[in-house]
């Protein structure tokens, strides 16, 4: 039985609630979490498992926490036995197909929490995977990096509460670890500041796909084929995909990189969730021309081609030796840079950069999981930055673990002690 904020939910293998304490694995540098002997055996399902994005997953969780038991879930039995013969003995693979209901609720009925890393969540006209979660009583994570998704599934709310389960949409790096970053930032300002937080951004860059493959790929095609939604000074704005770049300093080990305006869910939630009346997000990718030709596309293509789910996997497809080689030069570094102004002049940012994006996403996404299992989370539907999804005094513990390996992770510090060419911020306002 697990605490959640003054909240009960079950764990099916579980009688008594987590006690979390970290050791240093010398092997993997990673800080594990042990838990107590009733609850060490939980079972996490990780739905897209033979994925880049899911592998990565049950690899994180299987460090940090080696006594869980994970099921790998999928189509492919051969990759799925590749993934399990490198997790060892407490790990097992799962035929799911998350599109037939009785498949998704058989994998679901004896596992403590199951974890949506199957997409691109983007054009994705259900939510089965939240469906059969709320139908069998199993907590929720998901990876969505979808507006219209993430919205979707927090119209689940009334039935995820009736049903007692804790259940977080956008729990990955991005959005994810992101919103957490932009949600403290805040609570420190309100906290510290005699201002109010009046604008906030959030970049980010990932070298080619950051080792991610196809998955990322097909995402960031379909998200060219949605208006771009921020907001200025409380105002909702649509504007295009891809435009109205800036130079961001990403800090060392990234540099100075170019980013552009994309429609993603941390910008809605944000605004809606911390109150901030201007929220804008920007995504650049390297090498330089790869952004370019992103750019190009929202120019050529029409917005119904760039928004049909089965003629961008076929653009992938198409793609997909390029990136493949491209990758394999530029490499895989990620980084997110999370900023936010006062009207008192307060300027504060948030940094976390890694070499691998193939490494973070899995403990990120891992960080957000072992969180909801140690009841940090109430029953409903959440946003990471809400306090009811990632209690406010869980959310240092959740950013340490995501942030292992990690070539730089900051919080709370002015721009200038961060860049790597620091300059004064004029006064120009843009979104």
């Amino acid at each position: 039985m697990i605490m959640a904020g003054g909240a009960l939910f079950h764990l099916k293998s579980a009688t008594r609630s987590l006690v979390v304490a970290c050791a240093k694995d010398p092997n993997h540098e990673t800080n594990m979490v042990q838990l107590p002997d009733k609850t060490r055996n939980s079972k996490v399902l990780v739905l897209g498992g033979t994925g880049r994005v899911g592998g990565s997953t049950v690899i994180a969780l299987s460090k940090l926490c080696p006594d869980l038991r994970i099921v790998v879930g999928g189509r492919n039995r051969e990759k799925g036995a590749a993934m399990v013969a490198n997790l060892g003995k407490n790990s097992g693979f799962a035929e799911v197909d998350i599109n037939n209901v009785d498949s998704l609720e058989a994998a679901l009925s004896d596992v403590d929490l199951v974890v949506h890393a199957a997409g691109p969540f983007q054009q994705a006209e259900k939510c089965t995977v939240l469906e059969a979660a709320i139908e069998t009583k199993t907590a929720y994570v998901d990876v969505c990096d979808d507006t219209s998704y993430a919205y979707r599934a927090k119209s689940f709310m009334d039935k995820a509460l009736a049903a007692n389960i804790p259940a977080i949409t956008t729990g990955g790096i991005y959005p994810g670890v992101s919103n957490v970053m932009a949600a403290e930032l805040v609570r420190a300002a309100r906290t510290e500041s005699k201002g109010k937080p009046e604008r906030l951004r959030f970049y980010y860059y990932t070298a080619g796909t950051g080792g991610a493959g196809p998955t990322i790929l097909a995402t960031s095609f379909l998200l060219l084929g949605e208006k771009v939604v921020a907001y200025n000074k409380g105002e909702k704005i649509k504007l295009k995909p891809y435009s109205g770049m800036l130079n961001i300093d990403f800090g060392k080990g990234i540099g100075k990189r170019d980013v552009y305006l994309l429609n993603l869910p941390e910008v809605r939630s944000a605004h809606e969730v911390l109150g901030i009346p201007t929220v804008s997000a920007r995504f650049g990718t390297a090498p330089f021309f790869w952004n370019w030709g992103m750019a190009a596309m929202t120019s050529l293509l029409p917005p119904e081609f760039l928004r049909d789910r089965t003629k961008v996997q076929e653009l992938v497809q198409l793609f997909d030796p390029v990136v493949r080689v491209v990758d394999g030069i530029a490499g895989e570094r990620v980084s997110m840079r999370v900023d936010l102004e006062c009207s008192d002049g307060r300027n504060t940012m948030g940094l976390f950069s890694h070499r691998r994006l193939s490494v973070s996403v899995g403990f990120a996404i891992a960080a957000f999981s072992l969180s909801v299992l140690e009841g940090n989370a109430k029953p409903g539907v959440w946003f990471p930055e809400e306090p009811e999804g990632i209690a406010i005094e869980a959310r240092e513990v959740l950013l340490q673990r995501a942030s292992q390996g990690t070539i730089n992770f900051v919080m709370n510090k002015p721009p200038w002690m961060v860049e790597t060419e620091p300059k004064e911020i004029g006064l120009g306002i843009y979104i």
